[in-house]
C-alpha cells in the first residue's frame, strides 16, 4: 500500500511572502547601471548625464527620481552605485 505524505501549511510563510516588500524602483535602475559599468557600457567615473543616452525617453522619470536623492548630472556614475539603501524618509 502507498504512503501519502501531508505537506503541512504554513500560514505564517504564506503571509511572509504575501507581504515581501517590492524592490524600489531605484534598487532596480541601480541594478541596471551596474550592469552597464560592469558591461563595459559606461565607466564608473562618467558623469550621470551619459546615461540620458541610454535611456532615451525614459531618462526624464530617471533624471528626476536622481535629483530627489540629491544628485546632480555632473556627479559620477559610481554615486549612485555606492547608495545601500533608497529610502525616501
Amino acid at each position: 500500500m502507498a504512503q501519502i505524505a501531508f505537506v503541512q501549511y504554513s500560514k505564517p510563510k504564506l503571509i511572509e511572502s504575501m507581504t515581501k516588500q517590492v524592490a524600489h524602483p531605484m534598487v532596480k535602475f541601480q541594478r541596471k547601471v551596474a550592469s552597464l559599468v560592469e558591461s563595459k557600457v559606461i565607466k564608473p567615473n562618467d558623469s550621470i548625464w551619459k546615461l540620458a543616452l541610454l535611456y532615451g525617453d525614459e531618462w526624464s522619470y530617471w533624471k528626476g527620481e536622481l535629483s530627489e536623492f540629491g544628485f546632480a548630472m555632473q556627479d559620477p556614475v559610481s554615486e549612485v552605485l555606492m547608495v545601500e539603501a533608497w529610502d525616501e524618509s
